[in-house]
């Protein structure tokens, strides 16, 4: 499925200007991100009210590079000093809204991640098909600085996706402000771009910054460091279910040049 161009789909850095702010407070208290439950939503005032877009996403990767701790980035939650694998499924939702560029409408997208430990996955038959019923997107994650989670990917693509090609895919390399110790160079990130025609997008590992206070996260400047991979994500699925409904070509439908 052909993808859309960055920007294309949504206003990027619509999350920077004052009527995106408007937004997020719902999402933010006292500069703090707020924590939602699977049947929770944000409570918007009705001069604001808009249409929320829900989604499965399910976080695929080997162990230790860096999939739960990417989910509380995306959810402005702690991130684990020490890293422990997940025991079982660990679902989190997350709200983001964005503005549209075809129709300058705004929607609230809520994400379910869905993520399991490694261990998990090979003891338990019944966990991985539960991670891919019904999901609308896989994140697949290698670390710069595990060579071997990165050669790993096309088995991912083919264990992981191989029977739901209408899925939305997305690469994502963790711990990128590592790269000077990179085990990933830039070369093999084009030839895997080319050769799997994936968004690739990139995420540090470095921990949130804080309030005055120096111990509580500030979540303002932790959206700032998320803001590229909600907006990819939602930028793809956007366009993905514009392309199912029939409201935009599919690739074969396309007139060629």
């Amino acid at each position: 499925m052909a993808r859309p161009a960055p920007g294309s789909v949504i206003v990027p850095d619509w999350h920077e200007t004052a009527e995106g702010k408007e937004y997020l407070a719902c999402i933010l208290r006292k500069n703090r991100r707020r924590v939602f439950g699977l049947l929770e939503r944000p409570l918007l005032s009705p001069p604001v009210a808009i249409d929320t877009a829900s989604y499965k996403i399910f976080v695929s990767g080997k162990s230790g590079v860096g999939k739960t701790a990417l989910v509380a980035k995306l959810a402005g939650l702690e991130v684990p000093a020490v890293h422990h694998e997940t025991p079982g499924i660990q679902t989190t939702v997350v709200f983001w809204p964005v503005k549209l560029q075809a129709s300058s409408r705004v929607v609230m997208f809520r994400f379910e991640f869905w993520d399991c430990g490694e261990s998990a996955l090979k003891k338990f038959d019944h966990m991985l098909p539960a991670c891919k019923e019904n999901a609308d997107a896989f994140l697949l994650l290698f670390s710069f600085t595990d060579r071997a989670s990165f050669e790993d990917l096309p088995g991912q693509l083919a264990r992981i996706t191989g029977e739901a090609p209408g899925v939305v895919r997305i690469v994502i390399g963790s711990k990128f402000d590592q790269y000077m110790h990179t085990d990933v160079p830039e070369r093999d990130l084009t030839a895997f771009r080319q050769a799997w025609e994936l968004p690739l997008l990139r995420v540090k590992s470095v921990p949130g910054r804080r309030l005055a206070d120096g111990s509580t996260l500030d979540s303002r400047a932790g959206l700032a460091d998320v803001a590229h991979v909600l907006n990819g994500l939602a930028e793809q699925l956007w366009h993905q279910d514009q392309v199912a409904a029939g409201l935009l070509p599919t690739p074969a439908e396309k007139s060629p040049g």
